[in-house]
């Protein structure tokens, strides 16, 4: 069964509330607990450990390996051969291989070519590729492209992890924008309730009609239903925040009801975002990295393919001695070589290889140049929409001002026999519906920042 802890009690634990109000969760503290222990995140930090395993695999190629061959055969008492051969080689940067070597043979049939000294034969050597592997091999190419594997690694799991926070800070202030919209509500309910009571003992004393009792309490009725909207609207936003709550062991979270967000969240907001955007430096964007990683793994691959077009001649050199004690014995005089030369007529495969591997890179300029000029328009269209919505929160704050001007007026009015109750009504209509404009423009301009944020990739 799923256990579910109650948040209330880890928060004072671990993170702590604020000291003027233990029952409020900020932005802060709510992404510190994202940060940590969400699934997603920890799965995508996963990315970057993978990419060094595979790095380490890579450096495997340049491990040193020790091998023995020991092959025997005797048939009718007669031993026909015992070929006993072990090397020992370190392979190094740029192609060039290192050999020691030990080899003892005997035996009736023995092939005379490879009859050795009565102690075995040494002997110590290089293996040179004159052409083909030697600025570039496989080898070498698989260890360069695994260091940047990694460091593509990083800049995606960057991505990855502003792509979560993004859709966590989302959650949180659809959970901010319906708790005001709820306390809205609950504030005007309180208004409606206390105004029944006044018309009805103004109704009894015979100042009032009996209609503006009916008309308070359809108002009432009215501010009922608003709330209770209002509260399934706060609940599921409730729920929805809780799915990035998290422990270790991958322990979900559950919010206590007491627990509330933090309405001065529009001022805290902009001194991170003005710092993002005053260090921001668009080349260091992850998206933009992962692509110049991937385009030097390509430029690797072409170099490689490039180096394919060129013979594969090899050269042996080894020297011998049957005195492993004496390494004055070991000299030109004493000696074993190769050269071997391969080179197929056409080159097809290896022409063609080169060609897709230039084309990959045409590839992947293109996606660079696009990916930065759409990133640049992105920014500059959310900063303009910032503004504007900036400028729209300021004009719906002058004008909630002035309607509740208007609304104690009218109340003021009405209480004196002076005014009337529809009026009284629709000068707070107009009030609650310009509060409600407020708050869905603050919504609008914390996703505008949280967009910006994101597109600059600095939520992590």
């Amino acid at each position: 069964m799923k256990r579910i802890f109650i948040l209330l009690f880890f928060l004072s634990s671990s993170i702590g509330f604020s000291q003027e109000n233990d029952r409020i969760l900020t932005l802060v503290e709510y992404l510190g607990f994202v940060k940590k222990y969400h699934p997603i995140v920890k799965q995508a930090q996963l990315i970057t450990t993978e990419s060094e395993t595979k790095l380490l695999k890579s450096r495997g190629a340049f491990d040193p390996k020790l091998q023995v061959d020991y092959n025997s055969k005797k048939f009718k008492k007669t031993e026909y051969y015992n070929k006993l051969n072990t090397s020992f080689k370190i392979p190094t940067w740029y192609g060039i291989e290192l050999k020691a070597n030990y080899e003892k043979n005997d035996g009736y049939y023995l092939n005379p070519e490879l009859t050795t000294p009565d102690k075995g034969l040494y002997s110590a050597g290089i293996s040179v590729p004159l052409a083909k592997g030697l600025l570039i091999n496989q080898r070498m190419a698989t260890l360069k492209q695994a260091k940047l594997y990694t460091k593509q690694a990083e800049a995606k799991q960057q991505l990855i992890i502003n792509d979560v926070l993004y859709s966590a800070i989302i959650s949180y202030f659809n959970w901010l924008k319906n708790y005001q919209s709820k306390l809205i509500y609950e504030d005007y309910l309180v208004n409606a309730e206390t105004r029944l009571q006044i018309v009805k003992k103004s109704f009894l004393a015979g100042d009032k009609p009996a209609i503006d009792t009916l008309e308070t309490s359809i108002n009432l009725k009215n501010r009922l239903l608003d709330l209770e909207k209002a509260k399934i609207g706060y609940i599921k936003s409730t729920l929805e925040l809780s799915n990035y709550l998290w422990l270790d062991n991958n322990l979900p979270l559950e919010l206590e009801k007491a627990i509330n967000p933090d309405v001065n969240t529009i001022r805290k907001i902009d001194i991170v975002l003005n710092s993002s955007i005053l260090n921001n430096n668009l080349e260091q964007h992850p998206k933009l990295q992962e692509l110049h990683f991937k385009k030097e793994i390509l430029n690797i691959d072409k170099k490689l393919k490039t180096n394919n077009l060129l013979p594969e001649v090899n050269l042996q050199y080894n020297f011998l001695t049957s005195d492993y004690n004496n390494l004055n014995s070991l000299n030109t005089t004493n000696y074993k070589s190769g050269l071997n030369i391969s080179f197929p007529f056409f080159l097809r495969k290896e022409r063609a290889d080169l060609k897709l591997a230039k084309l990959k890179l045409k590839d992947i300029n293109f996606d660079i140049s696009a990916t930065k000029v759409n990133l640049k328009n992105k920014i500059s269209a959310t900063i303009q929409e910032i503004n504007s919505y900036k400028k729209q929160y300021q004009i719906l704050i002058n004008l909630v001002t002035d309607y509740k001007k208007l609304v104690n007026s009218e109340e003021r009015k009405f209480i004196l026999g002076e005014g009337s109750l529809f009026l009284v009504n629709y000068r707070e209509i107009k009030l609650i519906e310009n509060q409600l404009k407020r708050i869905d423009t603050e919504y609008k301009l914390f996703m505008s920042k949280s967009n910006l944020l994101r597109t600059l990739s600095d939520l992590y």
